[in-house]
């Protein structure tokens, strides 16, 4: 997967390479409501254990086709890799589980809701833990974005738990993976790894119950197979864009996917949506403009900086 090979020597490229592998996975994320959808009444326990343990055998197969397994043993030697990459499994487990779970309980734009919460986190964890400085219309777009959870918050009557969970979890997936040291495939191969046994006990637990989807349909089967493919594929995308680009570029990209998903709820579920939702979702569609025009203006300060220091050199007389 050239996507995971580093560009020594050429940033700009680099981090060309994470935006592209941002909007691709934030554009499969987008989409995933309609795949899940047609995994019901598949449990979402089940499809959470075929997720792991598909996604597993997917990363094996391509290592192996690489030859790519001596970071292995090294990894099993550093404690500290290992307990983050333990956590970031866990976290992304309760991810996949929770989103499953929305999706067959007809509560799409719930998940988008959550997505769409989650750049909010990315920010904080980027200024709070790294340091990183927000500017100005950041500031304006994190704003209106906490005005937008509070307004949809008074509209549902409780505290919209399952996109606060769906926001923290992958927030806190993402950060970690920020300082994995791993290649992405590598990175996903070790946590689905991880997983795989508590996985491979549940569902033994569930075949001893009859309690599996999977063997009784072949066109159920076929789909539920296709789940590490469509797992692993995405996941190795945002791992490759985490390492290249900074978490406030994250922040802007992963509104990609929640707007997708609240398309597929609106338009394609016919899921129902209030007066006080379109005035949260307005509220952050609001904020995503303004983060949209801080990030183009950014954009074009680099161009012109790089524009008058290529000029710089080119005026420079030759001395050798």
């Amino acid at each position: 997967m050239r996507i995971e090979a580093d560009v020594a020597g050429d940033p700009t490229r680099d981090h060309r390479i994470g935006v592209i592998a941002g909007v691709a996975a934030y554009g499969l994320w987008g989409f995933f409501p309609i795949y899940f959808h047609l995994l019901a009444p598949t449990s979402p326990v089940e499809i959470l254990c075929h997720r792991i343990l598909w996604s597993l055998a997917v990363m094996a197969v391509v290592l192996a086709w690489r030859r790519d397994g001596a970071w292995i043993r090294p990894l099993l030697g550093r404690p500290r890799q290992l307990a983050e990459l333990a956590l970031a499994a866990l976290l992304i487990a309760v991810n996949w589980l929770l989103y499953v779970w929305a999706v067959e309980q007809d509560r799409v734009v719930d998940a988008a809701l959550g997505y769409f919460i989650n750049p909010l986190v990315t920010v904080t964890l980027a200024v709070v833990v790294l340091g990183e400085r927000l500017r100005r219309l950041q500031w304006i777009a994190v704003g209106l974005g906490a005005v937008a959870v509070a307004v949809i918050t008074v509209g549902y009557g409780e505290v919209p738990y399952v996109a606060l969970a769906l926001a923290v979890s992958f927030a806190g997936y993402g950060f970690l993976k920020k300082r994995v040291t791993l290649a992405p495939s590598q990175s996903l191969a070790a946590e689905t790894a991880i997983l795989a046994p508590v996985a491979a006990i549940a569902m033994a637990v569930m075949a001893r119950g009859n309690g599996l989807e999977f063997g009784s349909d072949p066109a159920m089967s076929a789909l539920l197979a296709t789940s590490g493919v469509v797992t692993a594929v995405p996941l190795v995308l945002f791992a490759a864009s985490a390492r290249r680009i900074p978490l406030t570029m994250l922040g802007l990209l992963q509104y990609l996917t929640p707007t997708l998903q609240f398309l597929c709820g609106v338009l394609i579920f016919d899921e129902p949506m209030s007066a006080t939702r379109w005035v949260g979702f307005g509220l952050v569609w609001a904020a995503l403009t303004f983060m949209s025009v801080d990030a183009v203006g950014r954009l074009r300060a680099g161009e012109r900086l790089q524009d008058s220091d290529e000029a710089v050199v080119a005026a420079t007389p030759d001395l050798g």
